[in-house]
């Protein structure tokens, strides 16, 4: 961890100070705690509340399970908060100084953890909603051109390396979010846009479905990502670059 001995004292004790306040009624969970100060687990305390002492996720269906996704996946996202291309204003905020080296020492850090899967929330769609949603995820719709999710995020939903991100562990209303978001263009990837593509092609009703039955899968027991497959994949895609 070659930054942590160079990091401004004032970021690490805004991150500290930050997470500590915002912690205060939240799960335990959530709570920021650390062993030892020139760590790379203190310097993340700021992500704690929304997403885990470990990364493992909360209670909330608005943040995700970001422990063992793909290394490059968690940099990305992070850049593009940094760099404004991806909207969300705490994140935006907390990554707003940080330079690339840092926030790629955030992202190796979060890939390498393997913390237990939150309890997931029993699925209140209906058994139709549910096969569809099933449907669209394993084997896609080739009237719609919409391929299986399973071609790029992995057999397992587990992500593919190096930049595609697992599935699995995610709540409802996140996915509902981001796949709105993707296709109302207010959340972008690296072109060719990929998932740009394949949403736009999704009805609400889609949609709904497809999260529904994420957010219903028992947690896998390898949640490792899989090796990266590009013959597999149905189109380029630029996170993958």
């Amino acid at each position: 961890m070659k930054l942590l001995a160079s990091t401004p004292a004032r970021i690490i004790a805004w991150l500290v100070a930050s997470a500590l306040h915002a912690a205060a009624g939240a799960q335990d969970h959530a709570v920021p705690a650390f062993s030892k100060v020139d760590s790379m687990e203190a310097r993340v305390q700021g992500c704690v509340t929304c997403h885990g002492q470990s990364g493992q996720g909360t209670n909330s269906g608005y943040f995700p399970r970001i422990a063992g996704k793909p290394a490059t996946y968690l940099y990305n996202q992070l850049v593009a908060f940094r760099d404004g291309t991806r909207s969300y204003a705490p994140m935006n905020y907390l990554v707003a100084y940080l330079p690339d080296a840092y926030l790629r020492e955030m992202a190796e850090h979060y890939a390498k953890l393997r913390p237990p899967f939150t309890t997931r929330t029993p699925p209140t769609a209906d058994a139709a909603t549910l096969a569809r949603g099933q449907a669209l995820v394993m084997n896609g719709d080739p009237a719609k051109t919409i391929p299986p999710c399973a071609a790029c995020h992995g057999k397992g939903l587990t992500g593919m390396e190096p930049g595609i991100p697992g599935l699995v562990g995610l709540r409802q209303t996140y996915i509902v979010g981001q796949l709105t978001s993707w296709r109302v263009g207010e959340r972008n990837a690296a072109p060719p846009d990929c998932m740009k593509r394949i949403v736009s092609r999704m009805s609400d009703a889609d949609i709904t479905a497809v999260a529904a039955w994420l957010a219903a899968q028992e947690a896998p027991s390898d949640p490792s990502p899989e090796s990266s497959n590009l013959v597999r994949m149905p189109f380029a895609c630029g996170s993958q670059r």
